[in-house]
């Protein structure tokens, strides 16, 4: 609770900006009165947090006072369903890209990160869930792993959830969010959040699904609540359709491979296009291309409430009725419900604003493949063919195309070929191994009632439980050392589905079965390329007007927390605030330089300067799976050591070896993509880095780098100097450049040196806020409450 009141917002409207934020205090105040309560304020607990109790008693008064009158706005479909989920919105106001949010989320889910979440839950002295029906945990991660240790923290996992009454799904039911789907959690028309960043797949659905990370899970599990800011939203128009053998998943590895340049990072999209192209895309392959808008860069992926949906919803809705009634699902797909759904189905107003338009004609698309270990390296499958490229493993799981569908179309290349084979399914080739795993144990018994499950198996498939598994590198099956492999997964890092130094590619499920079966990449022969082919038509265009200007998560912590007195005290007296101006040109928390000048006061424990030698690892999109394996990352008892010594070893095996304590880490574009572990910022601090400097940040990893006291800048001009200085000419990936960075936080000053006789060059960047230095001082806001309220 105490940790969520530093992240209320404002509204950026100054006539309403009281209004919002005194009723967005309120909405996280109200739930945890008692939890305040039973807690005797000691003398040193911010004076902040205690005013906060004291504006929203003056509520009413305040309201009375300030002007709530709002113009019609008109919305698009991700603002539309976020005003439906915000709380402490003035009457009238209409949120729109750029807004600061209180969220109450539909649904949160949580997986095998539910017992971390619990151990953060129950630190900071919380003992009862806000609401169990608000929650979903599934375990989906490492469900191979039948260690006691493993096994002892899935049965911790169970048993909270049980305690605290909370919908609980055990290992082998499936991957949560496919989970999410079957059981309809993922409503249409609403927000759901979980702490993975696959939940981008609940827009397939048109539910607007994103990504959060431990410590906002945590919040949500005390309050109900959690915050969001707005992101931009990119407006991607289909037009055509899919030719014979092109799939969803062509369609979203295309969109990755040819919008390739940033044009959709950490923006929210919402898909559209004329009723006969929409209707082209099923809702599977719809589910395919939201779960992969992540890897594209995107914050979430919207298709449309239509009639499609309404169809699908509809069968699911008949089928729970006819085969499972008294199903907790049976409750949830009624027809019902679904009148209501569709009586007055969200859509995106005439008129709304969009940050980008991005058009993509379906009709010329072939069969794409992805690769090796990128998402934004896509070659038409005809160009990788006669390149004769053999394989070693092939994989058709996840969350991403798992689905009974994806299973089918990967049946039928085999059954195809039994009838050239006297009606006897043939094998794969003898040097590959096909592993196969349905994105839950529902959909795998749909597999099977088609018989389709049963082809793969006999054609020498490998079952494996429905979970993770080796999309994630965790289990059997996984790559070792110069294998190349090719997935019908999301991702291909390098290193995510095993040894780093194997290639990993990405294709539709078909496109894997018959390479499975040739033994090297290749298709089932479906598609027919027009003779007039010439390459997929699409742009990408940006509005006239101004973009939606883009701020971090930190950026909202200094704006709200570093002028929250001076709020408070123009809120008791009735009177307008003046909304503070956001900071701009860094990603970590920012307040205006004190207008003599002068330098403000520190906490006791932030340094006056952070200094170091720069360690320049030359490449864009370092992910995650780069930063922090994933093998690692559902093992709750790595020590410090361990994780400073795994620490970029995807990225770069010799990392640990070149990087010192006291380092600072520079990298290019989108540093921290991928997904939503908290470890990709605590190893880097474990290995002695506390400030990492990129051209951009992932909006997630900076989330979590600010909960866990990791800095962030914002420095595209000295990566390209570090780029211009030193270029790529050999096969270095981690560098010790013996150029010098120093930062004055608390002047704004940023100085390179190349060496030490050098004179050096100085940028300046806004101040980092005191609010904010305390608590980076206190290691992050997890220690910043517990020393608060302890």
């Amino acid at each position: 609770m105490l940790k969520l009141l530093m992240l209320i917002v404002f509204q950026s409207t100054a006539s309403a900006n009281l209004v919002g934020l005194a009723a967005v205090m309120e909405s996280f105040i109200a739930p945890s009165r008692r939890f305040i309560a039973r807690r005797r304020l000691p003398s040193r607990f911010p004076s902040r947090i205690r005013s906060l109790t004291s504006l929203a008693s003056h509520l009413p008064n305040i309201q009375d006072n300030a002007a709530t009158s709002f113009p019609s706005t008109p919305q698009n479909l991700t603002e539309k369903i976020v005003q439906q989920h915000a709380i402490g919105i003035p009457h009238g106001k209409f949120v729109q890209s750029g807004d600061y949010v209180a969220l109450r989320p539909f649904r949160c889910m949580t997986h095998d990160n539910s017992w971390p979440v619990a151990m953060k839950f129950t630190s900071i002295g919380a003992t009862k869930i806000h609401n169990p029906n608000q929650l979903v945990m599934t375990l989906d991660h490492d469900v191979q792993n039948r260690s006691e240790i493993n096994m002892r923290k899935y049965r911790n996992i169970e048993a909270f959830a049980m305690k605290h009454g909370v919908e609980f799904y055990p290992a082998g039911h499936g991957v949560g969010h496919q989970v999410l789907i079957d059981e309809g959690h993922a409503w249409p028309g609403t927000l759901v959040v979980a702490s993975d960043s696959h939940a981008t797949t609940y827009g397939g659905l048109g539910c607007l699904g994103h990504p959060l990370v431990r410590t906002d899970a945590a919040s949500i599990w005390v309050t109900g609540q959690s915050w969001w800011r707005i992101p931009p939203v990119a407006k991607v128009t289909f037009t055509g359709t899919l030719p014979k053998g092109v799939t969803g998943k062509d369609a979203i590895i295309a969109l990755c491979g040819v919008f390739n340049n940033g044009e959709v990072q950490n923006h929210a999209i919402e898909f559209t296009g004329s009723d006969e192209t929409m209707r082209s895309l099923s809702i599977d392959e719809r589910l395919t291309i939201a779960n992969m808008t992540t890897e594209w860069g995107a914050l979430s992926g919207l298709f449309p409430i239509d009639s499609l949906l309404q169809s699908w919803l509809r069968s699911k809705a008949t089928e729970y009725a006819m085969y499972q009634p008294s199903s907790r699902a049976a409750a949830r797909y009624n027809h019902k419900r679904l009148d209501e759904l569709f009586t007055n189905p969200t859509a995106a107003d005439e008129g709304c604003r969009y940050a980008k338009h991005l058009t993509l004609d379906l009709s010329t698309l072939a069969p794409y493949v992805a690769g090796p270990n990128s998402v934004k390296v896509a070659t038409p499958l005809f160009e990788l063919e006669p390149r004769l490229i053999k394989i070693d493993r092939a994989y058709i799981i996840s969350c991403t195309n798992g689905r009974r569908s994806d299973i089918a179309a990967a049946a039928k290349v085999f059954k195809d070929a039994a009838k050239e084979n006297k009606g006897v399914i043939p094998k794969i080739a003898d040097h590959v191994n096909l592993y196969i795993a349905a994105a839950s144990l529902s959909e795998q018994r749909a597999a099977e009632d088609q018989g389709d499950w049963q082809a793969l198996i006999e054609a020498g498939a490998q079952p494996l439980a429905s979970g993770c598994g080796p999309c994630i590198g965790l289990g059997i099956g996984l790559l070792e050392p110069g294998e190349v492999g090719i997935s019908a997964s999301n991702r291909n890092f390098k290193g995510r589905m095993g040894a780093a130094n194997a290639d990993a590619y990405l294709a539709s499920p078909e496109v894997v079965a018959a390479s499975a079966l040739a033994g090297k990449i290749t298709g089932p022969g479906w598609y027919e390329r027009p003779a007039e082919w010439a390459g997929v038509v699409g742009n990408a265009v940006t509005p006239a007007e101004e973009p939606i200007k883009e701020l971090s998560v930190e950026d909202a912590l200094s704006n709200v927390i570093g002028k929250l007195d001076s709020i408070i005290e123009a809120g008791l007296a009735s009177t307008p605030v003046t909304p503070v101006a956001p900071a701009t040109s860094t990603s970590v928390s920012r307040a205006p330089t004190s207008p003599d000048g002068s330098l403000q006061n520190v906490p006791h424990g932030f340094p006056e300067t952070i200094s170091g030698e720069i360690v320049f690892c030359d490449a864009d999109w370092i992910s995650t799976d780069g930063i922090y394996p994933g093998k690692f990352t559902y093992q709750d008892d790595v020590t410090k050591e361990k994780m400073a010594e795994v620490c970029m070893s995807n990225y770069d095996p010799a990392f640990s070896g070149i990087a010192r304590h006291g380092d600072i880490l520079v990298a290019g574009d989108n540093f921290g993509c991928g997904s939503s572990r908290e470890q990709a910022a605590t190893a880097l601090l474990a290995s002695g880095i506390r400030l990492v400097v990129a051209t951009s940040f992932n909006s997630t990893f900076e989330r979590n780098a600010v909960n866990n006291a990791l800095l962030c800048l914002e420095a595209p001009h000295l990566v390209n100097q570090l780029r211009e200085a030193f270029t790529a000419s050999d096969d270095l990936r981690t560098r010790r450049t013996g150029w010098t960075l120093q930062w004055d936080a608390h002047k704004g000053i940023v100085t390179v040196r190349k060496d030490v006789s050098s004179p050096g060059w100085s940028f300046h960047v806004p101040e980092l806020s005191p609010n904010v230095q305390e608590i980076i001082a206190c290691g992050g806001l997890e220690n910043w409450v517990r020393n608060s309220i302890v």
